[in-house]
């Protein structure tokens, strides 16, 4: 395993490493692969990972990567992987029309940051645009990205939500997520067409995630709410191989599919891990709730095998990371967020 990761370019590198599985599956793919909202936060080494898969088991395909593109740079960056793009909005009626048929589809679109002050926005584009892909690609195979935010608050005793509990999301960002599923659902059941849909909670990478949001507040000598005590890990570049692999088990009704960490990870006891290895002890505000919102990914984990990277790693690689000054996303998750405003 890697000691510590250089830079964004390594860190991008490895990401979108492809797994063997994920070779396995791009070899059972005929046809183009169109990635919608590919310039968030795992849409970029999804696009990239799909391209060197299908370069190493020398079965070329196509994979186009759709988005608005409003980071600057990240457009020209897919193209350099050998990813196609396009540019614009895809609640557009006639750019949506303008995207090239494909026979398999990664849904990446979405909102979720800023949901509070923009709910009308929020429900158009986590609930109505999933109609509008689905009557515009009604012959295609899709993996569609939800969030484990549908889920209610659980007791920490039981070890997450599965994909049987009954859903009881907080919050409009959640229930206009939960909206999304029930969209896709709708036209996988009337039109036949045979979706994946991936409830996930939370990605993490060293720019970006629950590991990088505490750690951070460590280094900087902030507070940490530990109200939700405990919460869900999951390493992007494992997050991003479970995604393409349930491309094969999409069917209609759509299969769901929990995609998170093997680990219930303790809030408080990374907030301490990080604070040894930085050489300075954490701030802790407020006490563990004994419900959090967690997620049991054992169904993934069954079909995938565990993640490719062990917490304990992806820890030491943030820390890595954050004590050196290397860039972040600045995009705080907000996991410690109860009641479903973001």
């Amino acid at each position: 395993m890697i000691a510590e990761i250089a830079d964004v370019e390594s860190l991008e590198d490895l990401l979108s490493e492809p797994t063997e599985g994920v070779c396995q599956a791009v070899s059972q793919i005929e046809g183009d692969v169109l990635v919608m909202g590919a310039a968030g936060k795992m849409g970029m080494t999804l696009s990239r990972m799909l391209k060197r898969a299908s370069v190493r088991v020398g079965h070329p395909i196509k994979v186009c990567a759709a988005s608005r593109f409003s980071s600057p740079g990240s457009q020209t960056l897919l193209e350099s992987w050998g990813v196609d793009t396009r540019s614009g909005d895809l609640l557009s009626e006639s750019f949506l029309k303008s995207l090239p048929k494909a026979p398999y589809i990664f849904y990446l679109s979405g909102m979720k940051f800023g949901a509070t002050k923009q709910e009308a926005l929020t429900w158009a584009m986590n609930s109505y645009l999933p109609g509008k892909v689905c009557e515009r690609f009604p012959e295609s195979r899709i993996v569609a990205f939800s969030t484990g935010n549908v889920y209610p608050l659980s007791p920490i005793s039981l070890g997450g939500s599965v994909e049987s509990d009954v859903v009881a999301p907080i919050g409009e960002y959640a229930m206009s997520c939960l909206g999304r599923e029930r969209i896709f659902e709708h036209f996988s059941r009337t039109l036949g067409i045979p979706i994946t849909i991936l409830r996930l909670n939370y990605a993490t990478e060293l720019r970006y995630g629950v590991l990088c949001d505490i750690a951070q507040k460590v280094y900087r000598n902030e507070p940490i709410d530990l109200t939700m005590g405990c919460t869900n890990v999951l390493w992007q570049g494992a997050a991003n191989a479970y995604a393409i692999q349930s491309l094969l088990y999409a069917e209609s009704p759509p299969t769901i599919l929990n995609l998170a960490g093997a680990e219930t990870v303790s809030v408080r006891r990374t907030a301490q891990q990080f604070g040894e290895w930085f050489g300075k002890p954490p701030k802790f505000t407020g006490e563990e709730a004994t419900s959090a919102l967690l997620s049991n990914a054992q169904k993934a984990h069954a079909l995938f095998g565990y993640p490719s990277v062990p917490l304990q790693t992806v820890m030491q690689w943030v820390a890595q990371w954050v004590r050196s000054g290397k860039p972040t996303l600045s995009k705080p998750t907000h996991f410690e967020t109860r009641d479903g405003r973001f």
